[in-house]
């Protein structure tokens, strides 16, 4: 292989909790276990559990976390850690990119391959939403935003290759950092169950923070009365707990098994929220579970109306009621077989394949 003596290294933003960037993360170490991880911060208990076996190194951040874990505190500094780590020694670098990771400096002879989840979100097309509410803050934090866009811009000038998540993060880089990119969606696994039989709840897995609009399926199943079932934890945990009726229920955060065993079991999948692409819709898909999507980002480009699930087109919690209502009156034309095979598209190893080739074409 043309990559069997290449020194390869990874590095991701930071290493806190599991997301759908951590587990690409982790498919990327398996496929190069001898690769470090270099990390700006991480959390330890997270990433002996997550990544046991990787090498993780970070930055001069880790150890301001002793004195706080505010981390909105660190973004003024991110630039000089994602400068400050040598990389001199590798071949080729994958930066696993949520924000930060692309502004690397690399060698004349080392390739910088970003795998970007978006270009940073809370400095371009979400920056008003992240200063919003802010009060006295918001001035100090438009700043920090204004000169974070202008070395986020630039930085991505150092990248060699960019491979975007979905078309839809494809279309940001393009607009925002005026590259290109390749498509190759992120890797989505299966796990056996031993119950299969379906029961007559909807299910949720999401971290829970405001962006993620739960609280609008939460109202929305209040007035409703179905059963819902939510996976995750978060900082709204306590307030979305509080605000929800005796239907619906919260596990927190579960196992790998545990989840597949309610993404085997639930009636739908409800996605009420952007994703930048969405692995746990695909993940419900992989049981053969139709999905209620909010109609933008990433679920566009895998929801098939009255085929493996349905859209619904506002985030209110009268609009994705109504998206409820349709989704149970085409129940019967889903068929589990096919909405399978949508999630088939989306394999480990499909991915695995692409990344290699992509790797070999490029070095």
């Amino acid at each position: 292989m043309i990559l069997k003596n290449k020194k390869i290294a990874l590095v991701h933003d930071w290493l806190l909790d599991l997301g759908g960037a951590e587990k690409t993360l982790k498919v990327l170490h398996e496929m190069f276990p001898d690769a470090p991880i270099y990390t700006f911060f991480y959390d330890k208990d997270f990433t002996d559990k997550f990544l046991p076996n990787a090498i993780s190194k970070t930055t001069f951040i880790q150890r301001l976390r002793k004195w706080t874990k505010k981390h909105r505190l660190f973004l003024p500094l991110i630039p000089i850690a994602a400068e400050s780590i040598d990389l001199s020694d590798y071949d080729i670098v994958i930066s696993s990119s949520i924000s930060f990771s692309k502004g690397l400096i690399v060698n004349l002879n080392t390739a910088h391959i970003c795998y970007c989840y978006s270009p940073t979100r809370f400095l371009w097309d979400w920056s008003n939403e992240y200063t919003r509410g802010q009060g006295f803050k918001k001035i100090p934090l438009k700043i920090i935003q204004h000169f974070l866009r202008i070395w986020d811009s630039q930085s991505s000038n150092r990248v060699d290759e960019f491979i975007a998540i979905s078309k839809n993060v494809q279309n940001r880089i393009k607009k925002y950092y005026r590259r290109d990119s390749e498509v190759i969606y992120p890797p989505v696994e299966y796990l056996e169950t031993e119950n299969n039989i379906s029961e007559n709840f909807y299910l949720i897995v999401s971290r829970l923070f405001p962006h993620k609009n739960i609280n609008i399926a939460i109202e929305a199943f209040n007035k409703l009365g179905y059963p819902l079932v939510i996976i995750g934890g978060g900082p709204e945990y306590d307030r979305l707990n509080k605000i929800s009726n005796k239907n619906i229920t919260f596990l927190g955060n579960l196992d790998d098994k545990e989840v597949a065993s309610y993404y085997s079991r639930c009636r739908a999948f409800i996605l009420p929220q952007e994703e930048d692409f969405g692995l746990t819709p695909i993940e419900a898909m992989n049981y053969g579970k139709p999905v209620l999507a909010l109609k933008k980002g990433g679920a566009i480009e895998y929801i098939l109306e009255n085929i493996n699930g349905e859209f619904f087109n506002d985030p209110t919690p009268e609009v994705l009621a109504d998206g409820v209502r349709r989704l149970n009156e085409n129940y019967d034309k889903y068929s589990p077989l096919v909405i399978k095979k949508t999630a088939e598209k989306f394999s480990r190893q499909r991915f695995e394949n692409e990344i290699l080739k992509f790797l070999s074409k490029i070095i």
